[in-house]
């Protein structure tokens, strides 16, 4: 597997996020309306991830964009995990773990202080991959930190 960076609006990262949005729909009955700009994702800020199988497709994608503390529950120091993905016929081969260790090791090297995500109540397979990689239940952020299937969990990094 060969996982390497590109810009968020990177084809192959829409292509992913729009696979991602497909199943957002058929889990919550709509896609994660989360403003984001490919900017958040451009180094030293953030980092966005795709993973290539052996013929070149892509497969599993992640990002973590800078955060500091505002209106919406971040602290100074956060990097918010955003757009993890593996497509259904790759699952199951530690590719997301693949992803997620090397985001926290970029975020790690820019100098941020915690991991933090969003996930909801109807993605359990993700919650399982936090909580087993050590992420723990946090006070409630970003866009959704109003809604009641929304889990919020964090990381140290430092």
């Amino acid at each position: 597997m060969d996982i390497r960076p590109v810009p968020f609006d990177h084809p192959d990262a829409v292509k992913l996020n729009d696979e991602v949005q497909a199943e957002y729909h058929v889990r919550y009955g709509g896609g994660d309306a989360t403003p984001l700009d490919p900017a958040d994702f451009r180094p030293p800020n953030g980092l966005f991830l795709i993973a290539y199988d052996e013929d070149g497709t892509p497969v599993a994608s992640g990002g973590w964009r800078r955060q500091d503390r505002n209106g919406q529950g971040n602290e100074d120091g956060d990097a918010e995990l955003k757009r993890m993905y593996v497509i259904p016929s790759m699952r199951g081969r530690g590719l997301a773990r693949r992803i997620l260790a090397a985001l926290e090791e970029d975020a790690r090297a820019a100098g941020r202080l915690r991991m933090v995500l969003e996930t909801g109540d109807q993605q359990p397979e993700a919650i399982a991959l936090y909580t087993s990689s050590g992420y723990e239940p946090c006070a409630k952020f970003g866009y959704y930190r109003e809604y009641e299937s929304s889990k919020c969990f964090a990381k140290r990094l430092r």
